[in-house]
């Protein structure tokens, strides 16, 4: 694998899921948001601020974009980036888009995944 570029997205996150058959929610923030049905939740990341108080949802995360468009036949994008993360003990939260692929990292584990993706090969920029 080649080295990749990462760069945060401005903001702080929140992941939270509602029900499979819900309704999609108007969401009204600016930038990074992420729906996902399936047979079991509707789960959705978006600003912090926009993150509702009454369902399920963790908050204080921190984005880092893979800079892209990534091309399809590429392999082992995930698995570079995550086995980095794993071997500092940092969970993350992965999204990926046509374009390319998001990691969520808690805040507090933000410069210590930076570190590893770095020492990983990576280039990061805050």
């Amino acid at each position: 694998m080649t080295s990749l570029k990462l760069r945060k997205v401005s903001g702080r996150f929140a992941i939270w899921r509602l029900p499979p058959d819900a309704s999609l929610p108007e969401i009204n923030a600016a930038g990074f948001l992420s729906m996902t049905r399936t047979n079991e939740e509707l789960s959705i990341v978006c600003a912090a601020e926009a993150a509702p108080d009454d369902v399920p949802c963790e908050s204080g995360w921190s984005c880092l974009q893979v800079l892209g468009p990534l091309p399809f036949e590429l392999t082992g994008i995930l698995a570079d980036l995550t086995t980095s993360l794993a071997r500092a003990k940092i969970p993350i939260f992965a999204v990926s888009t046509y374009d390319t692929d998001y990691l969520l990292v808690h805040t507090h584990n933000l410069e210590r995944a930076c570190s590893a993706l770095r020492e990983g090969g990576h280039d990061v920029d805050l």
